[in-house]
């Protein structure tokens, strides 16, 4: 379909800070936009509703009822859970891949299989359900490595080990003691590599791509990417280290074979890949795949496109992605998280939060993990809110984040003072 003047009706899964700014781009281009079942923040600029994300018919049921030109996926467990295969078989458009093509991302086993048969580059690895087999392979190889569990495991699945005992431990826990449940019920253990991280996201219709600007992740908790991994402590784009050279490799060596990969499977896969890619001496590695926007990288891409993402969102799902020009904003963005304390491990809930949460025209507070209590915004979430700015350069867009995040506060708030950083030193 083409979008009329009056815009499109949209529905969007999901209550984290990629949902709002999903949400805030989509009612910013003219769309009236419904969310399930979103959060305070949300609630101010679209409609909520109270329905379970685990419960496909459900959501198929409301998307039916409410005529919905399209449904947006935010988090992965919903497409992973087959959420498209539903809406497919009621005949509902949903922008994001059917059950097989979330495999890129809910089995680390697939994805490397995949990457490995489609000359994709990636680092060396073997594959284990056996903790014996495991330790074995570990026993014989070079210091540091990577564990990962093959499964969703809420980003706690990957360790890297310095040494053989940290990776008995890790193994152990994993494979023997079960402490990630199914998600470690098969695990990964691949080569450690060294370079700088960047997150390439794109959106494809299953036969052409539309790369996003190039973003850059802060995992790490604490300055200086020290401290224990995170879902991510803030972002920026455009990430320096991804050249126009590498940017090009990545399409032509990464996305390029993926989906020649995914169609020699059968697979139909529309929606987004984002490829987490680390940047070394020899050029870009994939790290992993997911099947959704990432968070929250995607606080700082959408504020930076331009092109109506409605339009891209609906040209994939209809194949022809192609007609549609993804254009961007020339300015640079940059996203601080402000965390509750103690996260990523146990954290208090119902910290009010005060100062300014409204919208300006240079920079706009995302809520990730917040709600209302008695009319007042309280946290309830490990990440609570994304301060996102834009101007002419990065070091401005720093600048004016930080100086707004400086007017937001709740008891115990965390946040890295180093984001950028890397950017601004290239």
């Amino acid at each position: 379909m083409r979008i009329a003047e009056c815009g499109v009706k949209l529905l969007v899964l999901g209550s984290g800070g990629r949902e709002h700014a999903l949400v805030w781009k989509l009612v910013r281009d003219g769309h009236q936009v419904t969310c399930i079942p979103g959060n305070p923040g949300i609630l101010g600029i679209a409609a909520c509703a109270g329905i379970s994300l685990d419960d496909n018919r459900a959501l198929a049921d409301y998307a039916l009822k409410n005529r919905f030109d399209l449904t947006v996926v935010g988090p992965e467990a919903p497409l992973v859970a087959g959420i498209a295969d539903e809406f497919q078989r009621r005949g509902l458009p949903l922008f994001g891949p059917n059950q097989a093509g979330a495999q890129l991302e809910g089995s680390k086993v697939f994805a490397k299989s995949l990457m490995r048969k489609s000359g994709i580059p990636t680092a060396r690895f073997e594959t284990f359900a056996d903790a014996r087999l495991a330790l074995t392979y570990a026993g014989n190889h070079e210091y540091p490595l990577v564990i990962k569990a093959s499964g969703l495991a809420a980003g706690k699945g990957a360790v890297i080990v310095a040494d053989l005992d940290r990776a008995r431990t890790t193994i152990e826990q994993m494979l023997v003691s079960k402490s990630l449940g199914a998600a470690g019920e098969t695990i990964v253990i691949e080569e450690f590599l060294e370079g700088e991280e960047a997150s390439i996201i794109a959106i494809t219709d299953g036969r052409d791509i539309a790369c996003l600007a190039s973003s850059q992740d802060h995992k790490a908790l604490l300055d200086a990417d020290q401290g224990p991994n995170t879902g991510g402590m803030g972002a920026y784009t455009p990430a320096p280290v991804v050249t126009s050279e590498i940017q090009r490799r990545v399409e032509q060596e990464v996305f390029a074979p993926l989906l020649k990969g995914l169609q020699a499977r059968g697979i139909a896969y529309q929606g987004v890949i984002y490829a987490g890619i680390m940047v070394t001496k020899q050029g870009p590695f994939v790290l992993e795949f997911n099947c959704r926007f990432g968070d929250p990288e995607t606080q700082v891409i959408l504020p930076k496109l331009k092109t109506d993402l409605a339009e891209l969102m609906l040209a994939a799902t209809e194949g022809r992605l192609a007609q549609v020009l993804l254009e961007n904003h020339p300015y640079s963005v940059l996203c601080v998280v402000a965390a509750s304390a103690g996260y990523p491990g146990a954290y208090e809930k119902g910290k009010p939060i005060t100062g300014d949460l409204g919208e300006a025209d240079d920079s706009v507070v995302f809520h990730a993990g917040t709600a209302l209590r008695d009319g007042q915004a309280v946290t309830s979430g490990g990440r609570v809110l994304g301060v996102t700015a834009w101007a002419e350069t990065l070091a401005q867009a720093k600048e004016k984040a930080y100086a707004r995040l400086a007017r937001i506060s709740f008891p115990g708030m965390q946040y890295r003072k180093d984001i950028g950083d890397k950017g601004l030193q290239r």
